[in-house]
């Protein structure tokens, strides 16, 4: 068990890293010529700080035109899921092992992590 959620976590890394590398690679390629200052200007006013758009549409659209900040996003993306995709493979784990215990608190750790990353910012008293 501990051999398949070491995997996961370790593969997980590596492939965030790998996109996010892509992404890096592609951002300095695009600006390689050019003064790269104006492309990594930092705006306060707008969440995430940066001028490109975050809708999962544009990341799509993003990617396929191999915008390196979708290439980058995507990464992060893939960071993220690794820990939650740890959590579901326990589960799915443990309940192999039949082990009612251990799946019900796993079940539940993945539930709160499922809900503070998709229900909390739609709570408008967090200003998300």
């Amino acid at each position: 068990m501990t051999i398949v959620i070491g995997n996961v976590l370790r593969y997980g890394v590596i492939i965030s890293a790998a996109v996010i590398l892509f992404g890096t690679f592609l951002l300095i390629q695009a600006n390689a010529v050019a003064d790269s200052s104006g492309v990594l200007t930092y705006y306060a006013n707008q969440i995430p700080h940066g001028s490109w758009p975050v809708s999962f549409s544009a990341l799509v659209a993003g990617l396929t035109t191999f915008s390196p900040y979708s290439w980058i996003e995507l990464g992060v993306i893939f960071l993220i899921a690794t820990p939650v995709s740890r959590v579901l493979i326990s589960v799915l784990l443990f309940a192999a092992e039949r082990d009612r215990l251990y799946v019900l608190i796993t079940f539940v750790v993945l539930m709160l992590l499922l809900f503070s990353m998709l229900v909390t910012p739609l709570i408008p008293l967090f200003n998300a």
